[in-house]
Order: C-alpha cells, then sequence, then structure tokens
C-alpha cells in the first residue's frame, strides 16, 4: 500500500475536520460568553465604548445567562437602578437570540417615544457596531421590505419592536422571546381596556417550554408599580457579597451605608459602608474594597417559592467607574430631603425601590376600614344637614356615593351614607331611570326628619358624554351637574360653569346646559390630608366618616397615589378607583354656587340645624333622639311615590352586584 504524501495527508485531516466540525452539535453558548466574544458597546449608550467586559460588571453574568438556549428559566425580573448595565443586558440578549437561537423576536415598550429612543440609543448602535449580528441581518438596504425602522428579518428569525400604546399591535404575532423595557411605565391598561401585560404574556403561548420573558426596568410608585409586582412573586435574588474583614456575606442596603461631613462646606467628605448582619463584624468597608467585594458576590434568593426569577440591586452596587461613588450618592440623598420630587427620583432612579409617600403610611385601606362606624347607610346622623350625591359613568353601570356634610372649624365633616351600583348600559334609560328613583327618595335623618339631595355631579368624560348631558338637560332631580376633569394641575375644586349645546338622538336643542370642571388633583390632596389626620384622632373628632361597607370600597377609596414627578395621581394595579372618584364628585357638588357648602358660617349651619329639628317629628318622652356615633335602629323609611315603587329592589339588587365583586 503506497504511503500517503505530506501535502496529501495535510489536505486531508483539513477537509475532514471541517466535516466533522460542520455536522458536530453546537456547543451550548452562554449570553455571557457571546457578549465577551462579539459584542461591541458603542459611545450613543456605553460610558466605555468598546469591547464588552464581564470583569467590568460582574453582576450582569447571571441575569444574561438565564436567557441561554440551555437554561431552563422561563422568565425574569430585573428590577435594576439606573447606570447599572440594563442596556448592555438588553443589547446581548437580543444579539444573542440573532445568532444563537434564531426564530421570532419582540420588544416591547411603553409607548411610542421610548420605542424610538430604544432603536435610536441601543438597536441601531448594537447593528452598527456588532459584526455578528450584522452578518446574520438581511440587507440593510433601507429600501428593503425585510428592513423597517421597527422590524428586523435575520436568518431563520424576525425581530418586532413594538409598543404598548395601541393593543392591536400587541395581539396579532407569537414569538419565542419577549423584551420588555421600562415594565414599570407600561399603562394599567389599554384603551381597549385590556392590561397589556396579560396581552404581552399571551404571545409566547404558541412555543412552550421554548419561551424565554425577561423585564427590566427601574419602580415607581409603590401599588401602581408593574415591575415590583413581579419582583414580590419573584424569588427575590439580591447580590450578597462578601466583608473584606470577617468574609460574611451580605446584601449592601442604604441603612449600612455611613457618611461624615465636611466642618466647612457641610457636604459629605466621606463615605463608608459598616458589616451588619447577625454575623456581622460591625468593621468599617472603604469603597476601595467594593471591586473585589462584587467579583466574589453571589445571587442569593430572598424567596425561593416564587413563581419566577427576580434580581434587584442598588446604587451602592456600582462598579467603580460606572456610576456615582458613594460619597456622591450621600450627598445627592441629602440634597433630595424636603424635595419630594428629588426624593422620589432617588428612591426609584438609584435604589431601585417603590416611591411611597411617607404622609400616607397611615391611609391604608386596612387602617380605613377598621375605623368604619355603626351607622346605617341612608341615615344620616344628627349634625348633618346636606346631603350630596357623585356618579361615576362606565359603559356597564352607574356607581353612586352618597355623602352627607355637617360643620367643623377645619373645614367639611362628611359622612359616606351610601355606595351603590345601578347595573345597565347608560346608553338606555333604564339605568337612569333608576337614578332618578334613588335622587328623588329623601335621606332619613337621626332627629326622623329627611333631607333631601341637594345636587349630584354625574361624570361627563368618555364616550357616554351624550347621555349623561341628556339626563341633565332633563332635570329629573335637584340641581344635576355634568362635570369633566380639569386639565390644569392648580384647578380649584370647581371652576366656573361652561355653557354647552348637546345632541340626543340626532338631534341639536335649543338651549344648553353648563358643564364643571372639576379640580380632581385638589379634591384628592384634601382628601388625603384629611384621612392622614383622622388617624391621629378620636372617633367624635374625625372630619370622614365611614359605614360597615365591602373591603372593595376602602381598597378604592385609597386606590390612587401620588406621582410628585408628575404632579398627579395615578391609580394602583388591580385596584377599581370609583370610590375615590365619586367621593371627589360629591365633594364638589358641595361647593354648587347655590350651596357654597365650604363657605357656611357657623350660625348658616346652626340655622339649617334648627330647620331640620323644627321639620322633626315630636318623640315620646321615653325615646331620645339617635347619636351620631352609636345610632338606634333607622326610622321607618316612607314609602317612595308611586312611580317610582320599584326602587328600593333595584337599590338591593344594586348593591348585592357590587358586594359580589361586580
Amino acid at each position: 500500500m503506497r504511503s500517503i504524501s505530506a501535502p496529501f495527508a495535510s489536505a486531508h485531516k483539513k477537509l475532514f475536520g471541517r466535516l466533522a466540525r460542520s455536522i458536530a452539535p453546537r456547543r451550548p453558548t452562554l449570553v455571557s460568553e457571546w457578549a465577551e466574544q462579539h459584542l461591541r458597546l458603542s459611545s450613543k449608550a456605553s460610558a466605555i465604548p468598546g469591547e464588552f467586559r464581564l470583569a467590568r460588571n460582574p453582576l450582569l453574568r447571571e441575569i444574561m445567562d438565564t436567557q441561554s438556549v440551555r437554561s431552563r428559566v422561563e422568565e425574569v425580573v430585573a428590577r435594576l437602578p439606573i447606570q447599572f448595565g440594563k442596556s448592555t443586558i438588553e443589547q446581548a440578549v437580543i444579539g444573542y437570540a440573532m445568532c444563537e437561537d434564531p426564530g421570532p423576536i419582540m420588544v416591547c415598550l411603553p409607548g411610542e417615544v421610548s420605542l424610538d429612543k430604544f432603536v435610536n440609543q441601543k438597536l441601531n448602535p448594537l447593528i452598527e457596531e456588532t459584526d455578528a449580528v450584522r452578518e446574520v441581518l438581511g440587507s440593510l438596504s433601507s429600501r428593503d421590505a425585510a428592513n423597517t425602522k421597527y422590524f428586523k428579518e435575520f436568518h431563520g428569525g424576525q425581530l418586532y419592536m413594538e409598543h404598548a400604546g395601541n393593543p392591536k399591535r400587541l395581539k396579532s404575532t407569537s414569538v419565542k422571546r419577549l423584551l420588555l423595557d421600562e415594565w414599570s411605565s407600561f399603562a394599567s391598561s389599554l384603551t381597549s381596556g385590556d392590561d397589556p401585560g396579560e396581552l404581552v404574556r399571551g404571545r409566547t403561548s404558541a412555543f412552550p417550554h421554548l419561551a424565554k420573558t425577561i423585564k427590566v426596568g427601574t419602580p415607581e410608585i409603590a401599588g401602581a408599580c408593574r415591575i415590583t409586582a413581579d419582583f414580590d412573586e419573584s424569588d427575590q435574588r439580591w447580590p450578597h457579597v462578601p466583608c473584606p474583614h470577617c468574609g460574611n456575606y451580605q446584601p449592601l442596603q442604604w441603612k449600612g451605608l455611613h457618611w461624615d461631613l465636611h466642618p466647612i462646606t457641610g457636604r459629605v467628605a466621606r463615605a463608608y459602608y459598616v458589616c451588619g448582619g447577625e454575623d456581622g463584624c460591625g468593621a468599617i468597608i472603604e469603597e476601595h474594597h467594593k471591586t473585589d467585594m462584587i467579583a466574589r458576590h453571589r445571587w442569593v434568593p430572598h424567596n425561593p417559592g416564587g413563581i419566577r426569577r427576580g434580581y434587584h440591586a442598588n446604587c451602592l452596587y456600582y462598579s467603580r467607574g460606572l456610576g456615582p461613588d458613594w460619597a456622591t450618592l450621600a450627598q445627592m440623598w441629602l440634597d433630595a430631603q424636603g424635595d419630594l420630587a428629588k426624593l422620589k427620583t432617588f428612591i426609584n432612579d438609584r435604589l431601585a425601590e417603590p416611591w411611597e409617600d411617607p404622609t400616607l403610611r397611615n391611609v391604608k385601606h386596612n387602617i380605613l376600614q377598621d375605623r368604619a362606624e355603626a351607622y346605617p347607610l341612608r341615615v344620616a346622623p344628627m349634625p348633618i344637614c346636606f346631603v350630596t350625591a357623585g356618579v361615576d359613568t362606565q359603559d356597564s353601570r352607574l356607581e353612586l356615593h352618597l355623602v352627607g356634610w355637617a360643620w367643623s372649624r377645619g373645614g367639611l365633616r362628611g359622612w359616606t351614607l351610601d355606595y351603590i351600583v345601578l347595573p345597565g348600559n347608560p346608553a338606555n334609560q333604564q339605568v337612569w331611570d333608576d337614578l332618578t328613583a334613588y335622587l328623588n327618595r329623601p335621606v332619613i335623618h337621626a332627629s326622623g326628619a329627611t333631607l333631601p339631595i341637594s345636587a349630584v355631579a354625574i361624570d361627563g368624560r368618555g364616550h357616554r358624554t351624550k347621555y349623561v348631558k341628556g339626563y341633565v338637560q332633563r332635570r329629573e332631580v335637584t340641581r344635576p351637574m355634568c362635570i369633566f376633569g380639569a386639565k390644569a394641575i392648580n384647578a380649584p375644586v370647581l371652576g366656573r360653569p361652561k355653557y354647552e349645546d348637546i345632541k340626543v338622538d340626532g338631534k341639536t336643542e335649543k338651549e344648553g346646559i353648563q358643564t364643571w370642571a372639576v379640580g380632581t388633583i385638589e379634591i384628592k390632596n384634601e382628601l388625603y390630608r384629611t384621612l392622614g389626620a383622622d388617624a391621629k384622632l378620636d372617633p367624635d373628632l374625625r372630619r370622614l366618616h365611614f359605614p360597615a361597607l365591602p373591603k372593595e370600597f376602602f381598597t378604592g377609596m385609597v386606590s390612587e397615589v401620588f406621582n410628585p414627578r408628575t404632579g398627579r395621581y395615578d391609580c394602583k394595579r388591580g385596584v377599581r378607583n370609583e370610590p375615590i372618584d365619586t367621593w371627589g364628585y360629591a365633594y364638589a357638588a358641595a361647593h354648587h354656587p347655590e350651596l357654597r357648602l365650604h363657605r357656611l358660617k357657623q350660625h348658616e349651619w346652626e340655622a339649617a340645624h334648627a330647620r331640620i329639628m323644627q321639620a322633626a317629628p315630636a318623640l315620646p318622652p321615653d325615646v331620645p333622639p339617635q347619636s351620631d356615633q352609636t345610632p338606634e335602629a333607622a326610622p321607618q323609611q316612607p314609602a317612595a311615590p308611586q312611580k317610582h315603587a320599584q326602587a328600593p329592589a333595584r337599590r338591593r339588587s344594586a348593591r348585592s352586584s357590587y358586594i359580589s365583586g361586580r
């Protein structure tokens, strides 16, 4: 047998070597490995452009690797501070998926503005700087239909860039990978009434056990923060780092940071961390120790039974040179004291924790429910002289809040006398007839007299506006008002009326009606201030009183939280806000120019109370009048007028629908 020459043997070896590599299974590559090998950071989005190196920020490794092909983690939520490397995580995941695990990918952001920002600052630099990504893409020509600003076609898959402002954009695409950026900023509901979180969750259902979802962002307002709600249900992983003195592993928390002030300037001159925890040594940890501490970190779950993988870190973990140092952060914290907007920004963006207004910590639904009082519904306690109502309009119902008012040196005192739901589409007359029957039935006073409902404010927003205006035009009740929320942040409780023509059933009325702008922000400011002050007072001295109503009522009364960044109130996730809205409408109705209850003098209140007592029926000597705190059984209500004979039955049905959760 003839021997193979050396040149032929070399070619033979190369040929079969390439053949073996082509048919061999691909070695499972991790996202972090791909990023270090291929990812190039652009100066448009990174403080240190060029080759990506995990050694600069080791905390990103585990978060990235959860998105690898062989990882069994299906859903991840990363609640991280700004300047922590969130953009790098997202770029690495997108690039890795396009090169190593092709398939349909969707990147979703809360709105069109944030989507454009993501494309310009993250996606385009990734394509421009990373050769591996450009190689798998199709034509980069702007005239190619497969390459648009919001859609990229690559070998084996497609990349969809969407925003949650339009529900149609979230309903038509099935994807293998889903990346949700700025997750906390997604709207609580869309114009269609759908929850964007549920819509995007359904996009991955076509890829069971293969789909991966990662939600990234910084938190916002407690109760309304999506990323915090998801993190609370996760295994809640914190990075634990070792003390350089005793080796005790612990998470870095803001309360562990201490600082010294300069004796002349009064600014932070030095900041250091104190080793804490049960096994801590109490030694001082200088910031120069941080690099080695982070290199030896461990992600430790604080809630091992969570339904998803969750990661949280704060600004104390910034790698040196990639974020403010400890002294700068301490000075930022001191500068934010006394300024709610700055304090919220620091807590959200640097500590990566949800914001909660410290003045509202005593305004909780359970605290409010615990101090509910034992007075019957639709029976006005003794101090009450006037009653108003607020009505919220929904597509399938009207929700009504009945409030009685009395005088107080600090402002109006209010008693919730009833809260009901009248089922029915406002486009149909029946629900308005039910409302008329309810509002025209007087309220029983504790003295035995009766009180009329002096005014009613009905929300005219939405696509039921013409029906609200039509009802107000007919004036079947006393002082009906069609109201709209004022746009101005500093709008008064009740603005000047505006005359408008209305159209009902396609016909134009000759006489217009008045519409009223209501300062909802000022009303809620007053409500929360009063609720907070009431928490420290005895029941007899409180300004706001509530009967024993279902839990949903009390959660609705505190369903909104103030956002100092926008100066407005945001609704908490998963909570109905009709109770607080309707209370505000009833409060606005009390400001009707024919009532002006907030401007009445003490002698005017005393005169109104005297008139009520004069109209009260004489009681037997052994039957004392009812107290405003512990009233006896309500007097028997007079029969309703004949044309509203069915109103009480309708009211009971409406309340039962509210208690059952609608």
